[in-house]
């Protein structure tokens, strides 16, 4: 497939961003294009808003996946490209237009020239939450197409293109959303002892968690407790009856997080008590740590030193990826693509290198190969 090719359907698909579950013209179009591939190889499935492709290899001695993440984010593109989003709101500001774009390239060569080995193009939705990883393994869909061993890329905006980047072991953090709504009494700011102030609660609340960190984790892991979000009252001589709190969580270890959670619910009980106030918690969408397989990662390394391309050493980062859920259950790693923007990943006017686009193809029909 040519550049230009690659190009015309990422910005195809750049132009219709969906949010999880809701990638109705996303699944369309993708159904659309594989539908016009040479058949005889393949076998297609959907579940939800997802798809799955098991291309049948020449010996079959063992099973390949390859994950593209397909759903946009909430958020207004400021890109001023001639092809941004049609879709108010949202946007492919995490690069999963890159990433649904190299897997049709790759489907497209391994579609008329099977691989040795079984390939699986998993279409997932919902990455960016409320999560679609962990669900989809659970699918009967998932279940009869199985892989043995699988990868998935991620756009580096960071990385020159040309550049791949990963490392063996633990790559990125297990996450969890925290949302926390505090309930108590309101009343005129002049007579605060006949009301339960939430306020006050909340922020008691805020700065008992950064102790967790402090003072609950070993000093050897690591962990981070954000709050990006706090609301409460109405106007300024009001005190207010209602309080919410929105961060995030992340750990290196799954103990980690526990630990955390446990922490918080503790914290809670205690400040419903001092406060009188109800506190409710939802950790929303969680995702398990992303691992890489040490032997396969090894591998993947020793292919791109017979490439063109640069390998550079990946850090371990704080990010999270549910693709770290079918990490746990196959064998199999994430690399970065280096696709040079000003811009980094989630920030409205991402705009990444489009000749990126031919080298992730490369790289995805060599690793299915090499493997």
């Amino acid at each position: 497939m040519h550049t230009d090719q690659l190009k015309q359907i990422r910005r195809d698909l750049h132009r219709i961003p969906e949010l999880g579950f809701k990638e109705i013209k996303t699944q369309r179009y993708l159904l659309d294009y594989i539908g016009s591939l040479p058949q005889e190889h393949l076998t297609i499935e959907t579940w939800k808003t997802g798809i799955i492709v098991h291309v049948k290899g020449t010996v079959g001695s063992k099973t390949i996946g390859y994950r593209a993440d397909i759903d946009g984010l909430p958020l207004d593109e400021e890109t001023g490209l001639d092809f941004q989003s049609e879709h108010d709101g949202k946007m492919h500001a995490c690069g999963h237009d890159f990433h649904m774009t190299i897997a049709l390239g790759a489907l497209t060569k391994l579609a008329s020239d099977p691989a040795e080995h079984h390939a699986v193009f998993i279409f997932q939705p919902a990455e960016e939450g409320p999560g679609g990883a962990e669900p989809m393994l659970q699918s009967n869909a998932m279940k009869a197409l199985w892989p043995d061993e699988i990868f998935a890329l991620h756009v580096a905006p960071e990385l020159p293109v040309g550049t791949i980047s990963s490392k063996p072991g633990l790559l990125f953090a297990n996450t969890s959303e925290l949302f926390i709504d505090f309930a108590g009494k309101g009343g005129h700011a002049a007579y605060p002892h006949r009301t339960y102030d939430m306020v006050v609660a909340a922020s008691s609340f805020i700065i008992q968690l950064q102790q967790i960190v402090a003072r609950r984790i070993d000093p050897l892991d690591s962990a981070v407790i954000s709050i990006g979000k706090v609301e409460s009252g109405t106007v300024q001589n009001i005190i207010a009856q209602k309080a919410r709190v929105e961060g995030t969580i992340r750990t290196l270890s799954p103990l980690s997080m526990d630990l955390v959670k446990e922490e918080i619910e503790k914290i809670a009980k205690g400040t419903e008590i001092t406060n009188d106030c109800k506190i409710t918690i939802d950790y929303g969408a969680n995702y398990y740590q992303v691992t890489n397989d040490d032997s396969l990662t090894k591998a993947f390394r020793e292919m791109i030193d017979h490439t063109p391309y640069t390998y550079k050493e990946a850090p371990m980062a704080m990010t999270g990826e549910d693709f770290g859920y079918m990490l746990k259950e196959i064998p199999g790693f994430m690399f970065w693509l280096g696709v040079d923007s000003d811009a980094g990943l989630h920030q409205a006017d991402l705009k990444p290198d489009e000749s990126a686009l031919e080298i992730g193809v490369d790289v995805v029909v060599s690793t299915f190969s090499h493997l």
